[in-house]
């Protein structure tokens, strides 16, 4: 498949269990699972406006164990945006993130000009959290990204997320909201809708 220069691709990072996928599907496809299944990597579509004409929005779920070092690199020298994701119950999930962190600064050079968002995630299990929000927001301010708390499980703060992250891309308008366009297809299917010819 060739390379799409309209595609805008996130990666999402964190340890094994953080709420990575869950948060990707709460995204795309407004579900929840309580079950906990590992990834290996996932890769999700969604269409979204870019420059005033439709893209779409990639988003690699990446694996949360450091099995597959190559894929990382990968991931990271194609993506154009990324989102760290650590659970707020668990300060090692937020250790983790460091060495990706670093990579992604090594491999994309001036992070500045990169949307990055540190998230804490499962902020609906605040009776065991590890990690304070203001830790949170220091760590984001050290790393000069943004920074929010999410929970995947109630739906907080998802698409929020999403949108913050577009909204940090400086070098083009990007956003979730596609501007009043429709896409051909949704033409086409309203175009049809009114014409029905019985043979």
């Amino acid at each position: 498949m060739p390379e799409q220069s309209n595609d805008y691709r996130v990666v999402v990072f964190g340890a094994g269990g953080v709420g990575k996928s869950s948060l990707v599907l709460r995204f795309v496809k407004g579900t929840f699972r309580e079950s906990y299944i590992p990834t290996i990597e996932d890769t999700y579509r969604q269409v979204i406006s870019c420059d005033k004409s439709i893209c779409t929005l990639q988003i690699t779920d990446t694996t949360g164990s450091h099995q597959f070092p190559a894929m990382q690199r990968l991931s990271i020298s194609k993506g154009h945006a990324f989102i760290l994701v650590y659970s707020i119950t668990s300060r090692q999930s937020l250790e983790e993130l460091k060495p990706i962190y670093e990579q992604i600064c090594q491999i994309k050079g001036d992070v500045e000009s990169i949307p990055i968002m540190l998230v804490g995630n499962k902020s609906d299990e605040n009776q065991n959290r590890e990690v304070d929000s203001s830790e949170g927001e220091a760590m984001a301010k050290k790393w000069k990204c943004a920074f929010m708390e999410t929970s995947a499980k109630l739906n907080h703060n998802v698409k929020e997320l999403f949108q913050e992250l577009l909204n940090l891309e400086k070098r083009r308008t990007v956003s979730l909201q596609i501007d009043g366009k429709k896409s051909k297809q949704q033409k086409r299917k309203e175009k049809l809708k009114g014409k029905c010819v019985v043979m």
